[in-house]
């Protein structure tokens, strides 16, 4: 049966919510509260990983925080403040921080992810929304220290026992598949199960798509309120409108929890800042990689490389730190000793706001509170990669169909 349904939020994943609910014959409206050309869908790494099998929440992350606290440089950043919901925030990330939610966590991640990794595929063959980059050339992680090295060689050998294909590269093999490396860089491993795209020109794609299909994407619309009756929402109120619609779906990215605030329901969601710089130039950049130690992400993308990185804690705001910037643009030229980021290039870097729940796996689902609301937020690092399969699981919720994959692990009621 047709349903009327609102989405909250226009990033990637509000779009692949509409994009797959639209193929079920719903009636879908798509607002958001800014012009829809920025923020986190738009300055990310542009990774389909299903390398990133460990979560955020590790043992260790919440030590590196407070070790990190007061160099706002660091590649882990927590601004120190006294606010509440990042105080509960930060203690249930510190609680979920075990090997047991790791070991937990490792085979929901590597499923969730090939499910996009197969979705994205799909719209990409379909032709339906033109050409766009799609590169199944793997992700390469380089590291300088034996640190590092051993680090990811572990994660390696966990990844290829869960099926995924990876292989570790010895220096001579490295320089074959990326010329003019730093000789300090040891060797790399190389996932050759990730992909890798250019996120504005699908994002470009997505909406004029969805447009063409019927979708109504209405862009500089904030929610202010919602009317409610026992368990449903009846009304979602804008500063522009209001809307009666079946269902809802909470896709606000950051923004999320001060929503739900407005249902009386209280979500664990921290914006994580990240940092991207474009360079509009040839600069030899074949290969997706990783710089480890610095924990910076380079991709060539359509006519441009991007380099993005760095996990900032600092509440909502879009406020570029240069300190940050220059900490990306000097690990690109330590790896990559023939490139120089220039002082105008670093003017140009943007941020975007990835929502991080306490234990690095988004939430997904119907909450008890409504009867027809659905969340669909809380991605941290992977919200590009996951988007595909998080529409689709939303869309096969809302339409009584049976799911792509189990729910449980992303329920949005979940304790920590």
């Amino acid at each position: 049966m047709s349903k009327s349904i609102l989405i909250v939020g226009g990033g990637i994943i509000g779009l692949s919510c509409a994009y797959f609910l639209q193929k079920e014959g719903h009636e879908v409206t798509v607002i958001d509260k800014s012009n829809m050309d920025g923020g986190a869908s738009y300055v990310n790494a542009g990774y389909l990983t299903p390398s990133h099998i460990i979560p955020l929440a590790s043992p260790g992350m919440m030590a590196k925080g407070i070790k990190w606290m007061f160099n706002s440089s660091s590649p882990f950043y927590m601004k120190p403040r006294l606010n509440s919901d990042f105080i509960r925030w930060a203690w249930a990330f510190n609680k979920s921080s075990t090997r047991a939610h790791v070991e937990k966590a490792i085979p929901l991640i590597k499923d969730i992810n090939l499910l996009s990794k197969e979705l994205y595929t799909a719209m990409h063959e379909s032709g339906e929304m033109g050409a766009f980059q799609l590169e199944k050339k793997g992700l390469l992680m380089l590291y300088k220290t034996r640190k590092e090295c051993l680090h990811e060689k572990e994660v390696a050998r966990r990844a290829a026992d869960e099926g995924l294909e990876v292989t570790e590269l010895t220096r001579p093999e490295l320089d074959k598949l990326q010329p003019n490396l730093s000789p300090d860089i040891d060797g790399a491993v190389h996932y050759l199960c990730d992909a890798h795209t250019s996120p504005n020109e699908i994002m470009d794609r997505l909406k004029m798509y969805l447009r063409v299909q019927g979708i109504v994407i209405k862009s500089n619309e904030r929610v202010i309120g919602f009317s409610q009756s026992a368990k449903q929402i009846t009304k979602t109120i804008t500063d522009k409108a209001s809307y009666t619609t079946d269902e809802v779906v909470m896709a606000g990215g950051s923004w999320t929890s001060a929503l739900l605030k407005n249902l009386g329901i209280r979500m664990l969601l921290q914006p994580g800042k990240g940092y991207r710089i474009n360079v509009n130039r040839d600069i030899g950049v074949l290969l997706p990689a990783i710089l480890m130690e610095a924990k910076v992400a380079v991709t060539p993308m359509t006519h441009f490389t991007r380099f993005a990185g760095t996990m900032e804690f600092s509440g909502i705001n879009s406020f570029i730190r240069k300190e940050r910037v220059n900490a990306i643009a000097r690990a690109a030229e330590e790896y990559y000793p023939t490139i120089r980021i220039t002082e105008e290039e670093r003017g140009a870097a943007q941020c975007g706001l990835r929502p991080v729940s306490p234990d690095g796996l988004p939430y997904i689902g119907r909450t008890s509170g409504f009867t027809n609301l659905t969340v669909a937020t809380g991605h941290a690092m992977m919200g590009w990669s996951l988007g595909p399969a998080t529409g689709k699981l939303v869309s096969e919720l809302i339409s009584d169909q049976p799911l792509s994959m189990p729910l449980d692990s992303f329920h949005p009621d979940r304790t920590f």
